[in-house]
């Protein structure tokens, strides 16, 4: 299994690399929007619309919805409320987490839930990261730092939490993660955004708001990983996919990404980072 993880990765790294720096922001955010209808797919599988039919519409919906957009770009106001929605999102999505208890199956209201959750994970996914790739000058840039962002976050996390991990972060949802993983995160997250500053030429008053906001896409990255977790308990899988040899199905791979880069994208937006 680790040696199919591991020639998985070796393919979709550099393909991903490639992506970001030799499609243009248009062609980018069609295979982003690709992307997306793969996790709608595997979205609609998570909230038990185990139907065929039902999971076609669903990536119908969300697919329509990416085109829209496309078809009538937003203002920056509407982006900033697409993005604030999504974090939102998120706020209630810890909420969720937290007051989970370990139940299987999904109520009908979950199930709505899960509906209008996913439209709110996934086309704020795409427009957020389609959005970073085209900001002038350096969007590449600032689209693969969210990334590289999440990983070593993620990597401090696992090795914090395997060695000192002794208070569980979300036991009924994902045993494994920590309290002290969530702090090792948060320390890697400060070294990478430091060095992540000095290439993006970061003024010392710039890191007021840098700093804070890669602290709180990290953060918010971990309920993105939490609330997939969640689902998945609740609908008796080990992967949302099988897409991904050894790595399960796209929503595995990008579930922290889905909360990060909406996140991200909104605080650049915010604070003027935006060609």
């Amino acid at each position: 299994m680790l040696k199919l993880r591991l020639l998985t990765a070796a393919v979709l790294i550099p393909l991903m690399i490639w992506a970001i720096f030799g499609l243009t922001s248009s062609q980018f955010s069609l295979v982003l929007a690709g992307i997306a209808l793969v996790g709608a797919w595997e979205w609609a599988g998570l909230i038990t619309l185990t139907k065929i039919w039902m999971r076609l519409l669903y990536v119908v919906v969300i697919g329509l919805l990416i085109a829209t957009i496309l078809a009538v770009p937003l203002s920056d106001s509407g982006l900033r409320c697409l993005l604030f929605i999504a974090a939102l999102w998120w706020v209630g999505a810890l909420i969720w987490v937290l007051r989970y208890r370990g139940q299987s199956g999904l109520t009908s209201r979950d199930v709505v839930i899960g509906v209008v959750g996913g439209v709110v994970v996934l086309v704020p996914t795409w427009l957020g990261l389609s959005e970073l790739h085209g900001y002038s000058g350096n969007g590449p840039q600032w689209l693969l730092y969210v990334m590289i962002l999440i990983w070593c976050a993620d990597s401090g996390a696992y090795f914090t939490g395997r060695r000192w991990g002794r208070n569980k972060l979300a036991p009924h949802v994902s045993p494994g993660k920590s309290w002290e993983g969530v702090y090792g995160a948060l320390a890697i997250t400060l070294l990478v955004s430091l060095v992540a500053s000095k290439l993006f030429e970061l003024s010392t008053a710039d890191l007021i708001w840098f700093l804070p906001l890669s602290m709180i896409t990290v953060l918010i990255s971990i309920v993105g990983d939490l609330l997939e977790s969640l689902f998945k308990r609740r609908a008796g899988v080990k992967d949302s996919g099988r897409i991904l040899p050894g790595h399960g199905g796209v929503l595995d791979r990008i579930d922290s990404l889905t909360a990060a880069g909406p996140v991200f994208a909104l605080g650049l937006s915010l604070f003027g980072v935006r060609g």
